[in-house]
């Protein structure tokens, strides 16, 4: 017996380790999966028209960016398009950022009730924010321009911003996340100590599901960030002042005449550098949130 288990535990680590360099394996393709198109706009970006059109796919960058960016400046100076990225950045970040706090932090709110507080509407409420969720943004889409429209607030950033108020996929992952690691004895505390229900939610609600925000905040900036379609529906001056950048950018490739691809593509790179640099900021958090996750009481 003492001879056959140096055996089986020699076969047990042997089965873990070919595991683990299999799971090794399908994160590295994933990763590829994920990364490759990203690659490839941004090495397309620094290519000439003809390199692309003529040689197709290419993993090795070119030395043409800053050219791409210099025919970028003569279009819009030229008026040919209405592009400018510096307005741009300036107006996808007032909607985005505002957005995103809004979001984040109402439909926080909103969950820390649905959690914390038992009242006879509780399940009732509930239903509702999940049907509401199943209703498409173009199905309402019609009346709330018209309604926006009577109330005098198209080519106005208000329509954009307010409503983010309102996001009831995100309360419902919210929600999800504290039932399943949200300590409600932490609240009866604070109200032992006599601390507000608004304070205790800043102020120990708010910290608690940190990696959730963190998750949900990326989440609303990039569909914000990335949102065409109400921008589009809303601005309808097309004032080159109010675009935001996934605006400008459609003005470029949409346009026929300019059939520039190197440039096209350092308009689409530079629509993103953004959403990279919030994901990197906030990924810290949502690594840590795993890690937290992990450890059982």
């Amino acid at each position: 017996m003492s001879s056959a288990n140096p055996a089986a535990g020699e076969s047990y680590t042997t089965s873990k380790r070919v595991k683990s360099v299999l799971v090794m394996i399908v994160l590295v393709l994933l990763t590829i999966i994920c990364l490759l198109p990203i690659y490839i706009l941004i090495v397309n970006a620094t290519r000439t028209t003809t390199d692309i059109t003529t040689n197709g796919i290419s993993l090795i960058p070119n030395l043409h960016l800053i050219d791409n960016i210099k025919t970028l400046l003569e279009w819009e100076s030229a008026g040919k398009v209405n592009y400018n990225a510096l307005i741009g950045y300036r107006n996808s970040a007032i909607i985005a950022f505002s957005t995103c706090f809004l979001t984040v932090f109402f439909s926080g709110m909103t969950a820390y009730g649905l959690v914390v507080y038992d009242f006879k509407l509780k399940n009732a409420a509930y239903t509702f924010i999940l049907a509401v969720m199943m209703v498409p943004v173009q199905v309402t889409s019609v009346g709330f321009y018209q309604f926006m429209t009577k109330l005098g607030l198209t080519d106005t950033y208000w329509p954009l911003i307010i409503p983010s108020i309102a996001a009831p996929a995100i309360v419902f992952f919210m929600r999800q996340y504290m039932k399943s690691s949200f300590p409600l004895e932490i609240v009866e505390a604070a109200r032992i100590d006599g601390c507000g229900e608004f304070r205790t939610f800043i102020t120990i609600g708010i910290p608690m599901m940190q990696p959730a925000f963190a998750v949900q905040a990326i989440f609303a900036f990039v569909a914000n960030w990335n949102n065409y379609y109400t921008p589009s529906m809303i601005l309808i001056s097309r004032s080159k002042s109010q675009l935001t950048l996934p605006m400008m950018v459609n003005t470029i490739v949409s346009n026929d005449k300019l059939a520039d691809y190197g440039a096209q593509y350092a308009a689409i790179m530079l629509s993103i550098i953004p959403v990279c640099v919030v994901y990197f900021i906030f990924s810290k958090f949502i690594v840590e949130g795993v890690a937290l996750g992990g450890v059982k009481e």
